[in-house]
């Protein structure tokens, strides 16, 4: 069996002490796991021609053996998405990709450069990736549950929706959250809240919210 390597991709103004995805790179590395958890140049300042070109040299690192595992928050959503519209063959392909409270694609900020708008190209996130699922959270301020179901739906991806679940940061309450971690070991989902409860996944059409 391959070893894994995991790749986590902050979003603007970087992951805080509290995030989840410091939470998830302690509990990794505790199971033995190789993970990355880099700075991306200037994080309060994120400018697509600075932060494309140290993706890659982060993924060209990634031995060709390991099972390659990328979960991105936020801004880095965008980076993934425009890093899959514009890779060629000879950049590390990941085996599973998660997608994590995106702002929308129109979505502006004056200190961010470059990431949005971003491409959803379905195709090319498939290129990137072998597996590829979405997650966000209900009362993000930046992104509305409708434009959720979209970008799912452009992309082709699944979309698991987090109740209550706001920007799935340090001020919504996501420092530990057990969910992600069993997806980054084992692929287990549908990704649930830090709490563990019901399941809400949405497929490809807006109209269709199930529980499962």
């Amino acid at each position: 069996m391959s070893k894994m390597h995991v790749l986590l991709i902050h979003g603007f103004t970087g992951s805080g002490p509290w995030h989840w995805q410091r939470w998830l790179a302690a509990q990794l590395t505790d199971e033995g796991v190789t993970v990355e958890l880099p700075t991306l140049p200037d994080p309060d300042h994120p400018r697509f021609d600075a932060w494309l070109p140290a993706l890659r040299r982060h993924l060209e690192a990634v031995p060709d053996e390991a099972e390659l595992v990328v979960a991105a928050h936020s801004c880095g959503v965008p980076l993934w998405l425009h890093h899959a519209a514009t890779m060629d063959f000879s950049v590390r392909r990941a085996d599973r990709v998660l997608l994590v409270s995106p702002p929308e694609p129109e979505w502006r900020h004056p200190d961010v450069r470059g990431l949005a708008p971003y491409p959803l190209d379905a195709g090319a996130l498939r290129r990137a990736a072998g597996l590829t699922r979405l997650v966000a959270g209900t009362g993000d301020e930046y992104l509305p549950m409708h434009s959720a179901h979209e970008i799912a739906d452009a992309l082709r991806v699944d979309l698991d929706v987090i109740p209550d679940g706001g920007h799935l940061n340090t001020e919504a309450g996501y420092g530990p959250w057990d969910s992600v971690l069993r997806w980054t070991l084992y692929g287990t989902v549908p990704l649930v809240d830090r709490f563990g409860a019901e399941p809400h996944t949405a497929d490809r059409s807006p109209a269709k919210l199930r529980l499962v």
